[in-house]
């Protein structure tokens, strides 16, 4: 049997089944970082500016991590 330190030191793994992580609402995201440039194809070849990345969730606990913020994106996917 595992003490609380030990239990509380193990990982869990996410997988949403998604290859990236996107919003549009930069007030989720913690640790926001701009970036100039770039854009991402939906998979109805739709394009969307990436205008910066960050995580969401709560750190240490649960989070997903390079969540790109994209402009205009009306869903968290």
């Amino acid at each position: 049997m595992l003490d609380k330190d030990a239990a509380s030191k193990k990982l869990w793994y996410l997988d949403s089944g998604c290859s990236k992580h996107m919003t549009g609402i930069e007030s989720l995201l913690t640790s926001l970082i701009l970036k100039h440039g770039g854009y991402d194809t939906y998979g109805d070849n739709n394009k969307g500016k990436i205008i910066g990345s960050g995580d969401i969730g709560v750190k240490g606990s649960l989070a997903i991590q390079n969540v790109l913020l994209v402009e205009g994106l009306k869903h968290i996917c």
